[in-house]
């Protein structure tokens, strides 16, 4: 169905950057204050509007808005396209539905921020390069709005740039995206070549689904080499194994930005990029192996080292890298829909707990140190209880969102065959559990470990922050009941909606019997309790327990509080040999070489000039004698022409 509504989801929040940057420029605040939630919120609007419509369409029906022809050069032609279907559809609700709350939330958390109209105008691009990702209906258009949220999380990690650790750690999120696009852009040329080999020459993401099969039985190898090209583009922008190491460091940010990030937008674009291009992937089950993989290793690895970290916000970073995990896993196993339901969950979950940290750090006057709070409930009651409910959600406590939507995604890798993949997601489940409520103990139960000055001034904060926060905890609450187990009341409503738009992996297992599905809830369940059992132990009921655990688990606790020296080692093979690389090329072949040719060549033309110079002295006489000269040696030379 032709519409021309869906350009204005993408131009109100790009509306919005605009007159972010006019405000900053002509220093009107107030203007980028109102505009840039505003936009978002009209956005979430329009996206209702056209979700209403595409409701009305067959369950494979699409809106797509046709623009523009963007490229046409030989065999390609990419249209500037925008395509809601079902998946774009749940998508669009949670970057501009959460997006929202988290630009209604700045502008309590950025009210005595002085350059408030640069962070409106970043975060409104932010929200502007998101959509266009989610909507776009080829993979170059996709690329754009994919190279969009690289900039604007390395504008807004850095936002605070006077700050050198900031500035820093923005430059660490940019070039580690670099190198996953870098795999992205050569997966996408190989796509396209060996389409026009196969089929028709096409990077349109409908075309290249259709044809998928037909490339697989052409030339086998190359939806596996595409796929695994992908799949590095998604460990940089969804922060997974090998690329992880830049997001537990974009806390450097503000909160907001941090809720952005981890919840609606930029980490969920690998994940939403798998599942776009499921009919490709599910032609290559090796290459989905090596997704569940990570998924799993990623989901376990990054759960380690959160159950360690004293900042709260570095908790919740290596929270994110770990959930993401449990996605990337559930679309390795060909549960594409389950990948998407548990990011849907973590939206509201997540940003539900960036905002709480938010609003704790913001009570306290910029400390995020769990070391240094404590007994917070009391004095900011509705932040605890919110947090709890988010800390109950991604845990997996029955009833609450991940309950659902992580156990589904268990449920797949343990069906599909993949038992050690759910096996290390199954651990990472009581390592979840447990730090989340060390989190929620440490901050806001027990007694106050916070300095007497700023103890004097917590208070709860203004509603324009707390209403936020209720909205998210009632969606951590009942969200996750849209997907049910199979054969329970309506059962998996969102698998069932979502289904027209992802692939069928081949060999597909079916549901799991009764049994073994009670069994793996329980089991899941059963590890989750523990990790929040272990928690309340240490951290409430009997903290004089820490000292004898940390004695037993000393060196383990050295590997995980050194991050299992990922970092260094990154240094050590990469940072430091590219350092070393670039001194040589710059002091011996740029100074010594390039610069010594070049002003060689300068100081040869001076030398000479000089040498000439000295014959213009200026003396009438001296230029009649060289004159006279000049005419003999011609004169000369004419006489020996003739003779010859």
């Amino acid at each position: 169905m032709e519409t021309e509504l869906l350009r204005w989801i993408v131009l109100l929040p790009l509306l919005g950057f605009f007159a972010g940057v006019f405000a900053a420029r002509t220093n009107r605040p107030e203007l980028a204050r109102f505009t840039g939630p505003a936009v978002v919120l009209a956005a979430f609007v329009v996206v209702l509007i056209s979700v209403g419509r595409l409701w009305s369409l067959p369950a494979d029906g699409a809106l797509v808005d046709k623009m523009f022809t963007w490229i046409e050069a030989g065999p390609l032609s990419i249209d500037f396209t925008f395509r809601i279907d079902r998946l774009t559809s749940v998508m669009l609700l949670i970057i501009t539905g959460v997006g929202s709350l988290i630009h209604l939330y700045s502008l309590g958390y950025m009210d005595h921020e002085p350059d408030v109209a640069r962070f409106f105008a970043y975060l409104n691009l932010f929200v502007s390069s998101m959509l266009i990702l989610v909507l776009a209906d080829s993979l170059p258009v996709l690329f754009i709005g994919w190279e969009g949220v690289g900039l604007c999380s390395y504008l807004l990690i850095g936002f605070w740039y006077k700050d050198m650790n900031n500035a820093d750690a923005g430059q660490k999120a940019m070039i580690a995206n670099r190198v996953g696009d870098a795999a992205f852009l050569i997966g996408m040329f190989l796509l396209f070549w060996s389409l026009a080999q196969v089929g028709t020459a096409s990077l349109n993401l409908q075309s290249i689904n259709e044809q998928a099969p037909l490339l697989a039985e052409k030339l086998p190898w190359v939806p596996t080499v595409v796929c695994l090209l992908l799949l590095i583009g998604a460990t940089g922008k969804s922060a997974q194994i090998p690329l992880y190491v830049w997001l537990p460091d974009a806390m450097a940010g503000p909160t907001p930005v941090s809720a952005l990030i981890h919840a609606a937008t930029m980490v969920t674009a690998g994940v939403y990029m798998i599942a776009r291009l499921s009919f490709l992937y599910v032609e290559a089950p090796g290459a989905m192996d090596v997704v569940a993989t990570i998924g799993a290793l990623t989901c376990l690895f990054a759960a380690t080292m959160a159950i360690v970290q004293d900042d709260l916000k570095k908790v919740l970073a290596y929270s994110t890298v770990s959930q993401i995990g449990y996605m990337i896993l559930g679309v390795g196993v060909g549960a594409f829909a389950a990948g998407i339901f548990h990011l849907m969950m973590h939206a509201f979950f997540k940003a539900l707990l960036f905002l709480c940290a938010g609003a704790v750090m913001h009570a306290l006057h910029g400390e995020i140190r769990m070391s240094h709070m404590g007994g917070l409930g009391s004095k900011m009651p509705i932040t605890a209880k919110t947090f709890l409910i988010a800390a109950m959600a991604i845990a997996g406590v029955p009833g609450f969102a991940a309950f659902f939507s992580k156990d589904m995604i268990l449920e797949a890798a343990f069906v599909s065959g993949h038992t050690l993949q759910w096996a290390l997601g199954l651990i990472g489940a009581g390592f979840t559990g447990f730090y989340v409520f060390r989190g929620y103990f440490r901050t806001f139960t027990g007694e106050s470990r916070l300095d007497p000055e700023v103890a004097a001034h917590v208070h709860e904060m203004p509603r324009v922050m707390t209403v936020p926060l209720m909205i998210l905890a009632v969606l951590s609450i009942v969200g996750g009941w849209i997907g049910l187990p199979f054969g329970l009341l309506w059962g998996d409503a969102i698998g069932h909606y979502l289904s027209p738009s992802l692939a069928t992996p081949h060999g597909h297992h079916g549901h799991p019997t009764t049994g073994t599905l009670l069994f793996l809830m329980t089991l899941a369940t059963a590890v989750a309790l523990f990790g929040i059992w272990w928690a309340w132990t240490l951290y409430a009921k009997s903290p004089q327990l820490l000292e004898t655990v940390y004695a037993r688990t000393r060196g383990v606790y050295t590997v995980l509080w050194n991050r299992y020296w990922v970092d260094e080692l990154y240094d050590t093979l990469i940072v430091d040999p590219y350092k070393r690389t670039s001194r040589f090329f710059w002091k011996g072949v740029d100074a010594v070489f390039i610069d010594g040719l070049v002003n060689g060549v300068g100081a040869v033309v001076t030398w000479n000039a000089g040498v000439w110079r000295r014959l213009q002295s200026g003396n009438v006489s001296h230029y009649a004698l060289g004159m006279l000269a000049g005419a003999v040696l011609l004169a000369g030379a004419t006489w020996l022409v003739l003779q010859n």
